[in-house]
């Protein structure tokens, strides 16, 4: 069937938004180029028309690309186009999947694929919360049943001023970088950075991103009815209420006494829960394979349901604890004797290895970037999640997409407290080792993250803890829990972590399973999660209260010297041959800014006192009225020229020779002799050097000596 043409636009914050459908890519079950400003991107959707058989889970995939071409560049590998994903679009692949996969109806199977790709871009705005809108669009404005359309926004907050789509330049001036996806209902998905905002200011801020969702799906929803869409009917599928009775009747009870974790570690509790599902499953005729395949999936159904009526019902968590109470928390730091900061932080059977190494300038990593074209990051936190962590088995190979998003989120929640670069001129690595598993680990990243950076002996601001909050809400029916475990994270309704200081919230992620949470539980989890924090910091100040007044002896020692940026190329040499020289002959790294500064980096201070003595001889300018020890290089008619530094002449004019007149310069003045000379002037680059009034000061004091 033709798909009709449509080209509508709405107006957020102070740009339009454009939305066209119906004219490229018109093969995809749905498709649409959606612009804001001269930043495009075409976003196409595409559903299998069969089920994948035996899955358990919904089949969706992701992609976020940003070409090159789309910001006039030409990718800078060495094959000239696009390679696999960057971080930014990986976490970009996370922001769309996260809003739109709770949305899709419980037990559909079939393959879907949202692929977003940046076709324009300009210096202004960020496609990634476009693109969120812009995925909405494909699903919705299509035959795909995908009955809910959601929109994303992003928040700043300037001079306590809440900006809609804040541009790149904004964004660098904000207090706030808050991205928020949501339904016309509510708010199902929120991800952000801060500046130590306060648990009411976000709260603010979340309600104004969600007044503009409102208005950006009930402007979907105009746009269906113009189009005239017919979805695909899909009808979930139904346990049956024979075999679902029955397992309640002979096994409810030794379920919910296998789920009562109180007092057992993760591992054995899942080995019974297991155990008790290989009995259910096999309680039914081995030849009737579809009675057990139906009996499995009836477990799983009654699991959830005993979980969420302990919670509920029973006010009572699996492992027994408060709805607001913190696992038990121990801290180590300085255990790792060779690295430059180190940490163990522990949480029930959540344990974080995490270490910070220093490094010089030249460690910043370098990445592509749709707006600049580079960027440089003097600050990087790698989180990784090895199978052992949970006792399984698995393949070590590339990031997968949930470490890079674990990473991005603890780096984010340190990152405002990090020491300007002036006063702590080092590139800074954390790398978190996710020993042990059991919910809560990327927040376990951030205190042990904080906690090595105050080992390694970085000047911290203030100190940062984390804490993951949960959710689980039937009707007007809710309870709010405190640092999730695994089983609360799975069968709870929210995942919602928040990092932050004493003072304020440095960052948010928030993923709900439900249709969405109101402004009353979203103020009363941020409550709750500050109560939180504050217990978890006051456990590392008492392990560390302050960071270490020196760095480790391991780490580089920087030392900043400021040179005349005009002599910059001078220490650098042609083609590099000074600087690389100085590098091998004392062993330091040096790093030379535009602006003059040079940075000496070295484990030996002897070395970075012979560097900083050569550049300071290379670099060195001659002073009016100070007097040098200089050598003759060349003689002219009119004089000479003298080298007072190394690399550095000054002319000696015939008539400053000597104090009485000289006709021929070769006279008095031999190649390679040395004489003292006074500088008496300079004239841009030419230095002007006297002979004369070294000799007339030396007749003025044999003089005054005589009388």
């Amino acid at each position: 069937m033709e798909k009709k043409y449509l080209n509508e636009s709405i107006k957020l914050g102070n740009k339009e938004l454009i939305v066209e459908t119906g004219k490229v890519a018109k093969q995809a079950d749905g498709s649409v180029v959606i612009r804001y400003g001269d930043t495009m991107l075409l976003v196409a959707a595409v559903s299998a028309r069969t089920a994948k058989e035996g899955l358990d889970f919904f089949p969706l995939t992701v992609e976020y690309r940003e070409n090159s071409f789309s910001a006039g560049r030409i990718p800078g590998n060495y094959f000239r186009r696009e390679g696999r994903p960057n971080e930014k679009e990986v976490l970009t692949c996370r922001l769309i999947d996260r809003p739109v996969r709770p949305l899709f109806a419980d037990g559909y199977r079939f393959e879907t694929q949202i692929v977003a790709s940046v076709i324009s871009a300009d210096t202004d705005n960020d496609p990634d919360v476009i693109a969120i809108t812009g995925a909405s669009c494909a699903l919705y404005l299509s035959d795909i049943p995908f009955n809910t359309p959601i929109g994303g926004v992003r928040i700043g907050l300037i001079d306590g001023k809440y900006l809609i789509n804040p541009t790149y330049d904004e964004r660098r001036e904000s207090q706030l970088n808050l991205v928020v996806a949501g339904t016309e209902e509510a708010i199902v998905m929120v991800e952000c950075e801060a500046e130590e905002v306060a648990e009411n200011v976000m709260v603010e801020a979340l309600m104004l991103a969600h007044r503009e969702i409102k208005r950006l799906c009930q402007w979907q929803k105009s746009l269906f009815a113009a189009l005239d869409i017919q979805k695909r009917e899909f009808t979930a599928p139904v346990l049956d209420e024979a075999i679902l009775n029955d397992v309640k009747a002979k096994f409810a009870d030794r379920l919910r006494d296998a789920l009562d974790t109180t007092g057992k570690d993760k591992l054995t509790s899942y080995a019974a829960v297991d155990a008790l599902k290989k009995e259910v499953v096999e309680s039914y005729p081995e030849d009737d394979p579809a009675a057990r395949s139906m009996a499995g999936k009836v477990f799983g159904s009654l699991k959830e349901t005993i979980f969420r009526e302990d919670m509920l019902v029973n006010k009572r968590r699996p492992d027994g604890r408060k709805f607001s109470e913190i696992r038990p928390i121990s801290c180590e730091v300085g255990w790792l004797p060779r690295v430059h900061g180190s940490s163990l932080f522990t949480r029930g059977e959540t344990q974080a290895m995490v270490s910070a190494t220093l490094g010089t300038k030249m460690d910043e990593q370098y990445m592509d970037d749709l707006e600049t074209g580079e960027v440089k990051r003097r600050f990087m936190l790698h989180y990784n999640f090895p199978p052992y962590s949970v006792g399984e088995t698995g393949r070590f190979g590339s990031t997968s997409r949930r470490e890079t998003g674990h990473g991005n989120l603890a780096r984010r929640a340190i990152q405002s407290v990090l020491p300007d670069e002036a006063d702590f001129p080092y590139t800074i690595r954390i790398v978190s080792d996710i020993t042990e598993s059991n919910g809560s680990s990327s927040m376990a990243s951030v205190c042990g993250g904080i906690l090595s950076l105050m080992d390694a002996g970085v000047p911290i601001k203030k100190p940062v803890a984390g804490v993951a909050m949960g959710l689980v809400m039937e009707g007007n029916r809710y309870a709010i829990l405190s640092d999730i475990a695994g089983a609360e994270d799975h069968y709870g309704d929210m995942d919602f972590k928040v990092t932050g200081t004493a003072d304020g919230i440095t960052a948010l992620q928030m993923d709900i399973k439900i249709g969405g949470i109101n402004a009353v539980i979203l103020q009363e989890a941020l409550e709750q999660a500050k109560k939180g924090r504050l217990h978890i910091l006051d456990i590392m100040q008492k392990t560390l209260e302050t960071p270490r007044e020196d760095i480790s002896p391991f780490a580089p020692r920087i030392i900043t010297i400021q040179i005349n940026p005009e002599k910059i190329r001078d220490v650098i040499g042609k083609g590099g041959s000074v600087i690389r020289a100085l590098t091998e002959e004392t062993g330091a790294k040096i790093d030379i800014q535009d602006d003059g500064t040079v940075m000496i980096a070295t484990n030996d201070g002897a070395a970075a006192e012979e560097a900083i003595a050569r550049i300071k001889a290379i670099t060195a300018e001659a002073e009016i009225g100070q007097t040098y020890m200089g050598t003759v290089s060349r003689i002219v008619d009119f004089g000479a020229f003298v080298e007072i530094m190394p690399g550095l002449d000054g002319l000696l004019h015939i008539s400053e020779i000597s104090d009485r007149r000289v006709k021929d310069v070769r006279d008095e003045l031999k190649e390679g002799q040395q004489i003292l000379v006074k500088c008496i002037g300079k004239e841009g680059n030419k230095i002007k050097l006297s002979r004369k009034a070294i000799l007339n000061e030396e007749k003025a004091k044999s003089h005054t000596e005589g009388e």
